[in-house]
């Protein structure tokens, strides 16, 4: 006996028209998604709405609360009732959608906070009378005075009591407050000119200030470095390279963190768009190449980019929580990127992070004197060598040691016109259980890895040579054909001569298949097949492709592990001084090839620190 068909009904469905009610609740499942999400928005009207100085107040990770205050141009009674209605703005007139200047412009998320929460709104206008409106659950209440200053207060209260299914996917009160803390930080960096407060007021009262950024001065570059110092830390200021680009419309400015300052996880990644935070995958992708050859695939560059365009040019009404973007041309944006942190990067020379050192220093444990030592102040080198002159005589005539003789380092560069202030990493003193490289500079000690940063000056050495030569490709015997579908045989075949430029042939065979002729011959035999599908992978998921790139520097990184300075060679005084010159003269030197550092550098002042003299 045959199963019925489910899909088959007694009765036709009949079509009807949602209630105001119902489409709020769904259009708030797709604006907000958590607390966070509410915050973003209100935050972004007020920011909108011309204010100098945001407040921010939640309770139990935004759950019972979130109260968003501002001094912006507030609105009059009039406008409270429309502003709860379904895609009601001021933002714009919807004649053109593609040029929007502003953050919020769908009109949709008032009425979608009062569908499924309880949500109260005062405001006045400069010169007019303060009025309020509440709504509760989808239900708007009357309109009535109130006794606010200039600006808008909104004030959400029991999220989600409207549709309690919601409720349970919530994650807990901590991780709710870390999603909101982080939306503020973004929101923040976003607008370095205008004041955030952050407050959790759980259980009543002032409650505990948990972000405090005040409005920046000067320039907006100036007020930029200000307010990063502030949210993402001092460190991040002082191992970050300024970015400062243009290509065609395009024009990125902000920061961008050393190789050795990078993280375990893509969590200090700063995006935004004409002034927006983004979560892209095209902007990540490129971050991702940018970095790809200073980094290993475990480790993230930290960066707060700001890419600005003709609002025309980029698209962002693509989601409702406008978090993802679509560019008019992807490619030129993604290119912007690439070249311009890669140029920044080999700008910054062998320089590493200061945090570095700061670990170095933090993993000494010097015995403290039990009182402090106060010391003369340092004399001058020339003031150090005569009273060493002086006193060694009698030293070495009535000391035990005398016969014992220690020698200074011979240097390549004892003797130049150059002083050891002029030399970045030094002079060589000393080699230190065959791997170690002791350098004296002019305010402190250099300590260098031979091996890691020999490694980094032989990789770098290859690249060149193989940028200007072009990479040899080695024809196959028999072409290989691999079978596809249509779509990606077209994304292939899209890329193909930037492919052929890194040594990997192929021509379309038939409709879906791509015949293989020529692969790069410093990759040695390949499974063809398996690389395609890794290009064909990395462009659905880009739009780009590094596969083959990456691949190539691999095996010359390999190579120059190889064939690099061992750990366990002793090396001449010539030799290290040599290498250190190099170092100085190589671009990316400041770190091997897996984003580690190649030396550390520690001021005299630190290491006096360390045997109580300061």
């Amino acid at each position: 006996m045959n199963a019925p068909d489910t899909n088959i009904r007694p009765h036709r469905p009949q079509i009807r028209q949602l209630d105001e009610a119902a489409a709020n609740r769904i259009a708030a499942g797709e604006v907000v998604e958590r607390p966070a999400s509410a915050v973003k928005e209100l935050v972004e009207n007020a920011l909108d709405a011309g204010a100098s100085r945001v407040d921010i107040a939640y309770a139990d990770g935004g759950k019972t609360l979130i109260r968003v205050s501002d001094d912006g141009h507030g609105m009059p009674a009039d406008d409270l009732p429309l502003a709860l209605a379904r895609h009601a703005t001021s933002k714009i007139d919807g004649s053109d959608l593609l040029n929007i200047h502003t953050f919020g412009f769908r009109g949709e998320a008032l009425p979608s906070l009062g569908a499924v929460g309880r949500l109260r709104i005062a405001s006045r206008v400069v010169g007019g009378d303060g009025a309020e409106i509440a709504v509760d659950g989808g239900r708007v209440g009357p309109l009535r005075p109130s006794a606010c200053r200039t600006g808008t207060q909104v004030e959400l209260s029991n999220l989600f009591y409207a549709t309690p299914a919601r409720l349970k996917f919530l994650r807990s009160d901590r991780a709710e407050a870390q999603a909101i803390h982080d939306v503020v930080k973004r929101l923040a960096m976003a607008e370095p000119l205008v004041a955030f407060t952050l407050r959790d007021v759980s259980g009543g009262g002032e409650g505990r200030q948990i972000m405090r950024a005040d409005a920046g001065t000067g320039t907006r570059t100036e007020a930029l470095a200000a307010r990063l110092r502030v949210i993402l830390g001092r460190d991040f200021i002082d191992n970050a390279i300024g970015i400062d680009a243009e290509r065609e419309a395009l024009h990125m400015t902000g920061f961008a963190a050393l190789p050795t300052y990078s993280r375990g996880a893509a969590v200090a990644q700063f995006l935004f768009v004409n002034g927006r935070p983004v979560r892209d995958k095209l902007l990540v992708g490129a971050l991702r190449a940018a970095y790809s050859d200073f980094l290993s695939r475990d480790r993230h560059p930290a960066v707060a980019l700001f890419l600005t365009c003709p609002p025309e040019l980029v698209d962002v009404n693509v989601h409702p929580a406008k978090a993802e973007v679509r560019f008019r041309d992807p490619g030129m944006a993604r290119g912007l990127i690439v070249s311009c942190l890669k140029h920044a990067l080999a700008e910054a020379g062998h320089r590493a992070s200061t945090t570095v050192s700061q670990a170095t220093l933090g993993a000494f444990e010097p015995e403290r004197p039990a009182n402090p030592v106060y010391q003369m102040d340092r004399p001058s080198l020339g003031a150090t060598r005569a009273s060493y002159a002086a006193q060694s005589p009698g030293f070495a005539e009535g000391s035990s040691w005398a016969g014992a003789r220690v020698e200074p380092v011979p240097s390549a560069d004892e003797g130049a016109s150059a002083p050891e202030e002029a030399l970045p990493l030094g002079l060589a003193r000393a080699q230190l259980h065959e791997n170690y490289i002791i350098a004296q500079t002019g305010t402190g000690i250099v300590l260098v890895d031979q091996h890691a940063a020999h490694e980094r000056l032989v990789y770098e050495t290859l690249k060149t040579r193989s940028s200007e030569n072009g990479v040899p490709t080695q024809a196959l015997l028999i072409p290989e054909i691999v079978e596809m579908s249509r779509d990606d045989a077209d994304r292939l075949l899209a890329a193909s001569d930037a492919l052929s430029r890194v040594g990997l042939v192929f021509e379309p065979f038939g409709s879906g298949a791509i015949c293989v002729r020529e692969t790069p011959a410093i990759l040695g035999e390949i499974n063809a097949e398996a690389l395609l599908r890794d290009i064909i992978d990395e462009l659905t998921d880009l739009g780009a492709t590094q596969t083959v790139t990456d691949r190539i520097e691999a095996i010359l990184s390999r190579m120059a592990c190889h064939g690099s300075v061992r750990s366990g060679r002793r090396m001449s005084a010539d030799e290290m001084n040599a290498l250190l010159r190099q170092m100085e003269a190589t671009p990316h030197s400041g770190q091997c090839n897996h984003g580690r550092p190649t030396y550390v550098s520690l001021s005299l002042n630190d290491i006096e620190k360390l045997f109580g003299r300061r």
